[in-house]
């Protein structure tokens, strides 16, 4: 079996809570599934939302699905400082703390006081893909991405593991496009 994995670049997003979606798009709304993303039972909405932050704002952010339990929005470091919001780097779900926003959907609006994270880059694996790369929950790790003209060992990736989950490395856009990331990139964990 091959030790390496593929790279996606998750773009600005946001998850959201069914009582804030039903806010955001109408009471009873139901999310429409666009597509389905690398991680089984996760997909990308046709609905869109905007962000609003002190300075400016960000229309037609995707909403991924299935609903959770609480809203969170996932944006780059470089969306969160153009529109005026300290979001620091978290790992998904860590949100104490975190930036507030405003976010208008076509039926209403809501304010978050915390929620909005620049995503920790990350791997997600399964127990039998974590064994076999020699690693476990929650390990931090080097990954060398090999691109033309771009190559980089990026640090400080987080290894998360589930059976839920599918082999797949998660980097933001200016992670992406600092490193001219192509679609079919591929990771490798590698010991500095």
């Amino acid at each position: 079996m091959s030790k390496k994995f593929i790279v996606e670049t998750s773009a600005r997003h946001i998850h959201v809570t069914q009582e804030h979606l039903e806010i955001l798009f109408g009471k009873g709304h139901e999310l429409t599934k666009k597509k389905d993303l690398s991680q089984p039972g996760q997909f990308a909405c046709e609905e869109r939302v905007t962000i609003v932050g002190p300075k400016k704002e960000l229309a037609g952010v995707s909403i991924l699905g299935p609903v959770r339990s609480a809203t969170q929005v996932e944006l780059s470091a470089t969306d969160a400082r153009s529109i005026g919001i300290a979001a620091p780097i978290r790992e998904s779900g860590d949100v104490a703390g975190s930036g507030a926003c405003k976010v208008i959907g076509p039926c209403g609006e809501i304010e978050i006081s915390e929620g909005v994270i620049v995503a920790k880059r990350h791997i997600h694996l399964t127990p039998a893909d974590a064994e076999e790369l020699g690693v476990k929950d929650k390990d931090i790790v080097w990954v060398k991405l090999d691109t033309d003209g771009r190559k980089a060992i990026l640090g400080d990736v987080v290894v998360r593991v589930s059976e839920k989950f599918a082999r797949a490395m998660h980097i933001d856009t200016d992670e992406s496009n600092a490193v001219s990331a192509p679609r079919d990139l591929m990771g490798e964990i590698v010991e500095l």
